[in-house]
């Protein structure tokens, strides 16, 4: 796409996304797809909340008990439910997470789980958020296991966490890992006044983590073995072959939360914004000039069988908005973002019964070659996709509001 033609696209993206935000989008009736074109149309008006309506949806498809059980994916989906439950005040979204959080958490803090992988730490950020909302001293001893646990959790050579602890992740860093534990870090050392360690830890985490993963053209390879033992991994570099876009997409949230959480001195700082900002440009390289998404295999998009994924392209679009926003890198990328909301907007339909359903989504991955990823199941109303939606989701919400203020 031409300079003219990229900046005409975004211009349309970016007044499109204002309509669907604050007063745009298809009129919904059963079995419609909520439409977010990119070919210039006008939707019709719609005062749709999506977090809202897909977390009714959602509760109305699952209680506490049969969501899951202690898992990252509904812990992500969880985070984004109580995102919108700050902005809506819906006590239904809070309870349901402390119905779903209690079914593990005793009465005394004692919790099922042993944190033998960062994915089990994930959740972890809903005990902070309990803690917070009723005071209720069991979910700082539970969240306790998890900062306790890593004194004695495994790392690499250069201090980055394992992947997990069995043997088959040994020596293993994989992107998806930062966003699994260093959220949580920094949350819990601001709500248990741990912060001396706990900003220091995520953002080294990140550090090493970009210095194994990133390559040239800003994007990151899925995994690093320190041991160049597994499969997939490059005899010289340790890395994977691909850059699969949610392993990017966990990078890229995790980077900005931990970047929102941490001093302006902070000595880490400056590192942790030359990643996003390298990184921010090989998304935009590579966004997917007809859709706004990104594909799951984020830089071969050209090539057979590979398709644009919902969650990863929920993930980039908040990284970049937020990113944006908070002066991380430049402000143009608040554009790239909007498109990139449209294009997920656009994967949002509604079932018989009314409910949303949000299609297009990669299952739980491994890491593998080219033909493994684009082969991935393509799933409807996960939870991957799903979290990354809604945290996105209030993410836009929130900006335009501000721009809107600024103007």
């Amino acid at each position: 796409m031409n300079v003219t033609r990229r900046k005409s696209a975004l211009l349309m993206t970016g007044a499109l996304v204002g309509a669907l935000l604050y007063g745009g989008g298809t009129e919904a009736g059963a079995g419609t797809t909520v439409s977010a074109s990119l070919n210039g149309s006008t939707p019709d008006r719609s005062t749709t909340d999506w977090s809202a309506s897909m977390v009714d949806s959602t509760l109305a498809r699952y209680t506490p008990t049969t969501i899951g059980g202690w898992s990252y994916p509904v812990g992500l989906y969880l985070y984004g439910q109580y995102l919108t439950y700050q902005r809506t005040h819906d006590e239904r979204y809070l309870t349901f997470i402390k119905e779903y959080v209690d079914r593990f958490v005793g009465a005394d803090g004692s919790i099922g789980q042993s944190f033998n992988s960062l994915d089990s730490m994930q959740a972890g950020r809903l005990l902070t958020i309990l803690h917070r909302e009723t005071g209720q001293d069991r979910y700082r001893i539970a969240a306790h296991k998890i900062r306790d646990r890593l004194k004695t959790y495994p790392r690499t050579g250069d201090g980055g966490f394992w992947h997990a602890t069995a043997a088959s992740r040994a020596h293993q860093l994989w992107a998806d890992g930062v966003y699994m534990v260093n959220p949580f870090l920094v949350e819990y050392g601001a709500e248990f006044g741990d912060t001396s360690y706990t900003q220091d830890e995520a953002a080294e985490q990140l550090a090493v983590y970009g210095t194994h993963l990133q390559v040239s053209g800003g994007l990151l390879r899925h995994a690093y073995d320190e041991s160049r033992e597994a499969s997939w991994a490059d005899k010289d570099t340790g890395r994977a072959p691909e850059s699969w876009c949610r392993a990017v997409g966990w990078y890229s949230m995790a980077l900005v939360n931990v970047l929102d959480a941490i001093p302006a001195d902070h000595p880490r700082r400056a590192r942790l914004r030359t990643v996003l900002t390298r990184l921010a440009a090989g998304l935009e390289r590579y966004q997917d000039p007809a859709t706004g998404r990104w594909f799951q295999v984020i830089d071969k998009g050209a090539r057979p069988g590979n398709w644009t994924e919902t969650s990863c392209s929920s993930m980039f679009t908040y990284a970049l908005s937020r990113g944006a926003q908070q002066g991380y890198i430049d402000a143009h990328y608040a554009d790239v973002a909007r498109r990139g909301y449209a294009g997920v907007l656009a994967r949002v339909s509604l079932d018989g019964d009314g409910r949303t359903e949000l299609a297009e989504i990669s299952v739980g991955t491994n890491v593998g070659d080219y033909a493994y990823y684009i082969g991935r199941g393509r799933a409807t109303n996960d939870f991957h996709g799903l979290g990354a939606f809604l945290i996105m989701n209030e993410q836009l919400r929130a900006s335009n509001s501000a721009e809107g203020r600024d103007r």
